[in-house]
């Protein structure tokens, strides 16, 4: 265990000083958002993925699919559609949006100040809700790892994590996200192979776990249950403001649309192992706390030195996703929340000095949402409920190049934000079904009427003059 331990933290040294290193340089918040815009697809692929490939699509997944079965990994690629679909639809129109370095940017476009102000402010609670799933993953990987209490799991973790992506900004995360990357594509397939070779192969599986795990929808799980869940994942990231950001880093729109795609084409296998990795879990110990699967097949299949890659792997997986939303939280919130509620511009310096604490600020809220919400994934499902209803439908008109009114985004998100809180808290999710996708309808259905009346209006008031 010596090993492990001298290579995982080296692994984490060197990962801080590389960030540290690649901020050198930084003077605007555009700096600190988009880096120098000029990376190509590859460089896109690898720190999307490192991005959304987060505790609550690892460990998370692992987790679910102990509980509950296959039925999750099939949940989880709509997630993969959505990131191909944004790819083939929205991703080659960004070249129509120039200077853009966050979503606020975008809904100024579309709804003026006030679209951006709300944009921006569901936007840091979204953003800290995802990282705080990733503060989670960080307890439970440094716990059962490195025998760490929780607590100072996430202290280290997380003191990592900020100090790096406040100091190097987008570019510290870009360059630290290629080497998580190619750490955790590594690290995920070697813990699956280990675990299917000590069970005895895929025939072990079939026969140790309940055939139940097999069916999709998962037993006691309804068919409108299943494809809420798969909506949900479908819609709850798209377009968040790290992945906006990415879409805007590129040196020009193709790069950026190849990158996704293949971020989008990748996912689907990684999902599948991830989710493999829990039915491993529990056919080795059925009695097993289902959030330790994944941690539990890492520590008991792999030998000493193998071991630390992968949890160094592990370790990435987490960070690699929060210090994307830690970035896209700080942009939001001074570009899209301060910037706009300010009378007298601020200076380029005191700007970016506000983003860099703003940092700060989303970490600790990040362990509030890890305390209130056990569960990594469900972390994940609660703070999608700040996003897809209220923001995903306008926002995709805007990169659509449709045409838009301030009322129309309005009425939608209302209805959005009430069929949401409606459908979840006072029906009670009837029959299973995920309050988001209900949310996401509702605001669907009155921004299209809202748009279409106040063209109306808008073309009535024009043939009288």
């Amino acid at each position: 265990m010596n090993l492990d331990y001298a290579i995982i933290s080296g692994y984490l040294v060197a990962i801080l000083l590389l960030g540290l290193w690649s901020g050198r340089g930084m003077k605007t918040l555009s700096d600190f958002s988009v880096s120098h815009r000029s990376y190509g697809s590859l460089v896109i692929f690898a720190t999307l993925s490192a991005s959304f490939i987060g505790g609550g699509f690892s460990i998370g997944n692992a987790e679910k699919v102990f509980r509950l079965g296959i039925a999750n990994i099939v949940a989880l690629w709509g997630f993969s559609l959505k990131e191909i679909l944004v790819a083939k639809f929205i991703a080659p129109r960004t070249g129509n949006f120039p200077g853009v370095i966050s979503v606020g940017d975008l809904m100024d476009r579309g709804y003026g100040k006030i679209g951006r102000i709300v944009s921006g402010f569901f936007s840091v609670f979204l953003c800290a809700g995802i990282v705080g799933a990733q503060v989670g993953a960080m307890g439970i990987i440094f716990n059962v790892f490195l025998d760490i209490a929780p607590i100072w799991g996430i202290l280290i973790g997380c003191g990592i994590v900020i100090t790096y992506s406040t100091i190097g900004g987008m570019r510290a995360v870009v360059l630290t996200d290629i080497i998580q990357f190619c750490v955790l594509a590594v690290g995920i397939p070697m813990t699956l192979i280990f675990g299917l070779v000590k069970l005895g192969g895929v025939s072990a599986i079939e026969t140790a776990v309940p055939a139940g795990h097999f069916s999709i929808p998962a037993e006691g799980m309804t068919i409108g249950a299943f494809l809420s869940l798969f909506l949900t994942f479908l819609l709850g990231e798209t377009l968040v403001p790290p992945y906006v950001q990415r879409l805007f880093m590129a040196r020009d729109a193709t790069h950026t649309a190849r990158g996704t795609m293949l971020s989008g084409v990748f996912s689907i296998p990684f999902f599948a192992i991830t989710g493999a990795i829990g039915l491993v879990a529990l056919a080795l110990e059925p009695e097993l706390n289902p959030n330790l699967a994944m941690p539990y097949v890492i520590r008991t299949v792999l030998p000493a030195g193998v071991r630390a890659v992968v949890i160094a792997g592990v370790i990435s997986i987490v960070m690699s996703s929060a210090d994307s939303f830690l970035n896209g939280a700080a942009t939001c919130c001074m570009n899209d929340v301060v910037k706009p509620l300010r009378k007298n511009p601020i200076s380029q310096t005191r700007e970016l000095l506000l983003a860099k604490l703003t940092n700060c600020l989303v970490g600790i809220l990040a362990v509030v949402f890890a305390i209130k919400i056990p569960s990594i994934l469900d972390i994940l499902i609660y703070a999608y409920n700040f996003w897809a209803p209220i923001i995903v439908v306008p926002l995709a008109a805007v990169l659509l190049g449709l045409r838009v009114t301030k009322a129309g985004f309005l009425a939608g998100a209302l209805a959005g934000a009430a069929g949401t809180l409606t459908w979840n808290h006072v029906l009670k999710t009837p029959s299973g079904i995920e309050g988001l996708a209900v949310g996401v309808f509702c605001n669907l259905f009155f921004f299209l009427l809202g748009n279409k009346l106040s063209n109306r209006i808008l073309n009535r008031e024009q043939e009288k003059k």
